[in-house]
């Protein structure tokens, strides 16, 4: 009869239990918590390449030709994103100067587009893909009675 009783007690304890636990929960909370560092990533890389679509249009802006505004959009963009700390793996960014070429007197707009591929393979989270590509625009108004290039 002991015997059998201390069998009995061994089915009924709850040792290993706490193990068991964590090996069905902790797989989930890394997910969740992965998930969670992606999502972030992606949020706060928008917001910088928002600004930084911004910054390419307004230098764009400035300028009086078509050439002299590619290039320093080109430059703009680049620079925001170096110093927001945002390494994209592909950058690509495009500009809509017809705007400079309206007539003084009438309002124009360059436009600009910033592409950039996020990396999120670092997180190694199955389903997550390895990349994403996150697209800006933004549009800045060319003063209208200012000289326009040739």
């Amino acid at each position: 009869m002991r015997y059998t009783a201390r069998w009995a007690r061994r089915l009924r304890s709850d040792e290993g239990s706490a193990a068991i636990e964590a090996a069905i929960i902790l797989p989930s909370l890394i997910m969740f918590l992965c998930l969670a560092i992606a999502g972030g990533r992606l949020v706060t890389s928008g917001s910088k390449i928002d600004a930084a679509a911004e910054d390419a249009a307004r230098e764009a802006s400035i300028h009086r030709t078509a050439g002299a505004a590619q290039g320093a959009a080109h430059a703009a963009a680049t620079e925001s994103l170096n110093d927001q700390g945002i390494t994209c793996a592909s950058t690509s960014v495009s500009i809509n100067t017809s705007g400079l070429s309206v007539p003084v007197g009438q309002v124009g707009t360059v436009t600009a587009t910033v592409n950039c591929t996020v990396n999120l393979s670092d997180l190694l989270l199955p389903g997550v893909p390895g990349a994403r590509t996150l697209t800006s625009t933004a549009t800045s108004v060319v003063d209208q009675y200012r000289q326009r290039g040739d």
